[in-house]
């Protein structure tokens, strides 16, 4: 049954970083699709690569998710607490998916955990949460917000004579490099956190210890998984991103991802937070957005994302917690 559980949380968390794939695709692309600078198609290959080179660039998000969130007991009990997480997060990317709202996958997995761990009475380690979650989770889209606004600004001002035609075509070839680079910071980011979670089961069952690496079986597979669903693309989300905020010009949407991609290395490689790549780059197209006028952007639109982004965590924990009782039940 141990053993059985193992790969039932294998193949749910590769489930749950496939989701991720296509909820997220649109955090790299939707600006460059939006402005031209590539087509869907093409967009999502390069994506889909760098989401999967991303993912073997460290490990720090990894550690943080499997070993600072939540201590699991040990057996087939631990294995059916990362289940109902699994559970929990899966089913909040998919509603907010079918609504076409950009919510993060990696806050509703670390609500998951949370809500799983306080129904079964584990120990939550809400200091390594409070550093590594919260305040990185306030601060990631305050500084894409004013970075993606303050870099805007001075690309208005540094091209303030340029020719127009000419300058608008130097940033669509500027965004490929920029999507490029936040589809890398994505794969840094968000599979790092499907190997925490996968560690997380294999360290309950004894499989790995504490301080060990995490397996390179693990990488290939989170990294794998990542890829295709970012290749199979989240079109209700990217036409969000792309277009109902603002409506983007090419400077605009460099500026946005040049920002945001910058945020997700910092945290990841320098605080090892796994913050979310969708809150990031949502916060810096409003940001880059307010330099046309604040009114230029929907913030009707703005304000139904900021509700998502509030529910994520408690959301996904509350499914967690019911998928955990019900699974406590048959399982155990």
């Amino acid at each position: 049954m141990e053993l059985t559980l193992v790969i039932a949380v294998v193949v749910i968390a590769l489930a749950f970083d496939y989701t991720n794939g296509f909820h997220d695709a649109a955090n790299a692309i939707a600006t460059s699709v939006s402005t031209r600078a590539l087509t869907p198609r093409v967009a999502l290959v390069m994506a889909a690569v760098m989401n999967f080179l991303g993912a073997f660039l460290g490990t720090e998000v990894a550690d943080t998710v499997g070993k600072g969130i939540i201590s699991a007991p040990s057996g087939k009990h631990g294995l059916v607490i990362v289940i109902a997480a699994l559970v929990g997060a899966i089913t909040w990317n998919l509603i907010t998916w079918y609504f076409g709202l950009p919510s993060s996958s990696s806050h509703a997995l670390i609500g998951g955990l949370v809500g799983a761990g306080l129904a079964s009475s584990s120990v939550v380690l809400w200091s390594g949460i409070v550093d590594k979650v919260v305040i990185p989770m306030v601060l990631s889209p305050a500084v894409g917000f004013l970075g993606a606004f303050l870099l805007m600004t001075a690309i208005l001002w540094i091209f303030r004579n340029s020719n127009p035609g000419r300058t608008t075509r130097g940033f669509r070839l500027a965004q490929s490099l920029s999507a490029a680079a936040m589809a890398l910071g994505h794969g840094l980011q968000d599979a790092q956190k499907t190997m925490g979670v996968i560690f997380l089961a294999l360290l309950t069952t004894g499989h790995v210890s504490k301080g060990d690496g995490i397996p390179i079986w693990v990488k290939l597979s989170a990294a794998t998984a990542i890829s295709l669903g970012t290749y199979s693309g989240g079109w209700r989300i990217m036409r969000t991103l792309g277009r109902r905020i603002i409506h983007l010009d090419p400077a605009r949407g460099f500026a946005s991802e040049a920002v945001a991609a910058t945020v997700l290395y910092v945290m990841a490689i320098g605080l090892h937070a796994p913050v979310s790549t969708t809150h990031t780059i949502t916060s810096a197209v409003m940001g880059a957005g307010a330099t046309k006028r604040l009114s230029a952007v929907r913030w009707g639109v703005a304000k139904g994302i900021v509700t998502a982004w509030i529910l994520t965590i408690p959301a996904a924990g509350i499914v967690a917690a019911g998928v955990y009782g019900l699974a406590h039940l048959i399982l155990e």
